[in-house]
């Protein structure tokens, strides 16, 4: 079995990136290394945090992570090389920019949603908990009027006898 060196992996993964966007099964095949160690090599990648393209084919179908790291990794860039970094990947400036936005907002607004959330809690348990005590009262009631068609046939039984003597 042989042994790849990062290297020679990372050069590897870069034709699944834009501007090639080679299949995995291509690469597979011009490079004679089999599918599998290729999904594990990309998906270990992914793991690292490094944007690799998945089932989806255009950049704005990538996953939350993938777009997360993307934003991170291009955060320290200036524009020119913001651009050049685009053209590599296949990207538009305005969709990393967007997806930057898209996170502040989402950053900004889970303090509000963390506030709704714990209002909703609670609401739920006040609901849970008069539920609770509404089906123990409904069984409490549905056993007395079990009980008590238990004790009518009993005495139902008990004056057939008493008429037949």
């Amino acid at each position: 079995m042989p042994r790849y060196s990062e290297e020679r992996k990372q050069i590897i993964l870069s034709k699944l990136l834009p501007p090639l966007s080679l299949t995995v099964a291509q690469v597979s095949r011009d490079e004679g290394i089999g599918l599998q160690t290729l999904y594990n090599w990309r998906a270990q990648a992914r793991q690292k945090g490094h944007p690799m393209p998945g089932h989806n084919k255009t950049p704005d179908d990538w996953t939350s992570e993938t777009k997360l790291a993307t934003i991170i990794e291009t955060a320290a860039l200036s524009e020119a090389e913001l651009s050049e970094y685009c053209r590599s990947k296949g990207l538009y400036v305005e969709q990393i920019k967007a997806w930057r936005a898209d996170a502040l907002k989402g950053f900004s607004s889970s303090k509000q949603q963390s506030l709704k959330d714990k209002r909703q809690q609670q609401t739920d348990r006040k609901q849970i908990k008069q539920l609770t005590r509404e089906l123990a009262r409904k069984e409490k009631a549905l056993a007395e009027t079990a009980a008590l068609l238990v004790l009518r046939k009993k005495l139902e039984a008990f004056w057939e006898e008493h008429e037949d003597d």
